[in-house]
């Protein structure tokens, strides 16, 4: 197969289907190995500084903005370079891109090599080996139907966490519909690119 004339490009339901994966905190929390996160699952590994967000909410527009300019510029072109000399769908480009958002490990998971290699079948398994802690099953099972079946699983309705505190946990998350928000990151993003 030969490389796509373009690079992949995010799309609304892309980010979308990641975002529902992830949820939506709008101030900075421990997750559950207790490092700080904020917004969509980002940490201070990713580039962007969580730690000024701590008690300090941010709008979800600027959620949206970051997590955007974060797959677009960090996690994205991993993805392509993993999958060089491959087409890949818009659903395969989403649930890698997701995979990788999570893992960090799109470059050397055994998957990967295994689907580029054709071995299909050994791929669809193999993706399943990333299912630890087990909270991560359900995210690897919507991943591998959305990369081998181009099923998707998010609808556009998001969860978006509030913080308990003193502890900073997430809880009671707020079903929200993120699509027109994330069509605006996704312009923002391209105009300021």
């Amino acid at each position: 197969m030969s490389a796509p004339a373009e690079p992949a490009q995010l799309t609304a339901r892309t980010v979308l289907e990641i975002a529902d994966h992830e949820g939506v905190v709008l101030e900075a929390y421990l997750d559950s190995v207790g490092v700080w996160t904020w917004g969509v699952g980002v940490t201070d590994a990713s580039g962007h500084k969580v730690g000024r967000y701590v008690d300090q909410p941010a709008t979800l527009e600027h959620v949206l903005r970051v997590f955007e300019w974060l797959l677009r510029t960090r996690y994205l072109p991993a993805v392509l370079t993993a999958f060089a000399g491959h087409d890949l769908t818009e659903a395969q480009t989403a649930a890698a891109l997701s995979f990788h958002y999570n893992t960090g490990a799109i470059g050397s998971a055994e998957w990967v090599r295994l689907w580029k290699a054709g071995k299909v079948d050994q791929a669809r398994v193999a993706i399943m080996n990333w299912s630890q802690p087990r909270e991560l099953i359900g995210r690897r099972k919507c991943e591998r139907d959305l990369f081998f079946d181009g099923r998707w699983s998010s609808d556009g309705i998001v969860g978006v966490f509030q913080v308990q505190k003193p502890g900073y946990r997430p809880i009671r998350p707020k079903p929200t519909d993120l699509r027109l928000a994330i069509t605006r990151a996704i312009d923002d993003g391209t105009r300021a690119a």
